[in-house]
């Protein structure tokens, strides 16, 4: 039952319609020395990241967010802050993860493509290490061991860059979330709307721009009169004709 709620969860994800403020390809850019603070003290930035995604409000912590088999089943309540370090420096990549999700299902934030891109490369660069290590440990050879320590060690090292830039992804997001960007843009009031009436020749430009006026607007000319309509003689003086219709018409004995 649970794993089906977190399938759904994901499947919901990916119809958000809001962006991270920054991607994680721009992180670097947009607060490079918080970036290089989470590659050397990535435990920490961890633990303040997920206070700060709960408001500071620890008595809202759960471990791993509430994402995992285990959230709720550790004591958190007792002492959260605890729960807290031990689940930065036993499960970081679950702690990242979490954070990340917590911050996605409450702004509605999607993942772009390039961002899947790039966690999707650190997932299989690490599998492809993990193989590589064990066809080493089963064939034997100084060559593929070698190359196998040289791709773990490449892994690892795109492991720690991306969970960075993650972390950094997510401080960025919560700058924006607490109005360190500067005040939110204020939605103002439309302008009252006017319909259009039946005597106004042209319809009022509420919200728009007004638009040049060239002349007077145009006036249709009246419909032609035909001229001496009816004829003269028309219809004759005497009419019907003297004699019309003839005497004995109708015959004796017609009715209708």
């Amino acid at each position: 039952m649970a794993s089906q709620e977190h399938l759904e969860k994901m499947q919901l994800r990916q119809n958000y319609r809001n962006l991270w403020h920054t991607d994680l390809m721009g992180t670097i850019k947009a607060d490079t020395p918080y970036c290089c603070f989470a590659l050397w003290c990535a435990p920490c930035v961890s633990y303040l990241l997920r206070k700060r995604a709960l408001y500071n409000d620890m008595s809202r912590y759960v471990c791993c967010a509430g994402y995992m088999p285990c959230s709720g089943r550790c004591g958190e309540s007792k002492c959260p802050e605890f729960c807290l370090a031990t689940e930065v420096f036993l499960c970081f990549g679950n702690s990242v993860a979490s954070t990340r999700f917590l911050l996605q299902d409450e702004f509605n934030i999607q993942t772009t493509r390039c961002d899947n891109c790039i966690i999707g490369f650190m997932f299989c660069l690490q599998q492809i290490a993990c193989i590589f290590s064990i066809v080493a440990m089963i064939v034997g050879s100084d060559e593929i061991q070698e190359a196998s320590q040289l791709l773990s060690c490449l892994a690892d090292m795109v492991y720690c860059t991306v969970c960075a830039c993650m972390q950094t992804q997510h401080k960025v997001e919560m700058d924006k979330r607490d109005g360190k960007f500067g005040p939110q843009p204020v939605m103002a009031v439309p302008p009252v709307q006017q319909m259009s009436r039946i005597d106004q020749p042209i319809p009022p430009s509420v919200g728009y721009p007004p638009q040049p006026t060239y002349g007077q607007p145009y006036a249709y000319p009246p419909a032609p009169q035909a001229q001496g309509y009816p004829a003269s003689g028309y219809p004759p003086a005497q009419y019907p004709a003297p004699g019309y219709p003839p005497s004995g018409y109708p015959p004796s004995g017609y009715s209708r």
